[in-house]
C-alpha cells in the first residue's frame, strides 16, 4: 500500500487539493478534530460501506497512529479502490482540524 506522511498531506490540503481523506477513528476521537473534508467511516463499519467510495477516485486513509488506516486501507484495495495510508494518523498532524 503506498503512503503519504502528514507533512505531505497537509501541504495538498492547504494548497486546495480537491483529496478525498477518509478517518477511519471511532465517533469520539473525531469528537476531538478531523481534518477539513475529511469523510468519517469508522474501520468496523468500513467493509459494508466500501460501496458508498467511488473506485475511480484515490483515497487517504487516517486513524490515531496510522494501524487501523493501514487496515481500512487494505480493505478498500481488495475491492480494487486505490488507498494510501497517511503514516503517523492524526497524532502527528499539525495541521487544521475541525470538530
Amino acid at each position: 500500500m503506498k503512503t503519504i506522511t502528514t507533512d505531505e498531506l497537509q501541504k495538498r490540503v492547504e494548497a486546495g487539493e480537491e483529496l478525498n481523506i477518509i478517518d477511519v477513528r471511532e465517533d469520539d476521537e473525531v469528537a476531538t478534530g478531523m481534518i477539513p473534508g475529511a469523510k468519517h467511516i469508522p474501520l468496523g463499519e468500513m467493509e459494508e460501506r466500501v460501496g458508498e467510495l467511488d473506485a475511480q477516485k484515490e483515497y487517504y486513509m487516517i486513524c490515531r497512529s496510522g494501524r487501523r488506516s493501514e487496515m481500512a486501507g487494505g480493505i478498500l484495495e481488495t475491492s480494487d479502490i486505490d488507498a494510501t495510508n497517511v503514516e503517523g494518523g492524526m497524532l502527528a498532524w499539525n495541521g487544521e482540524t475541525i470538530a
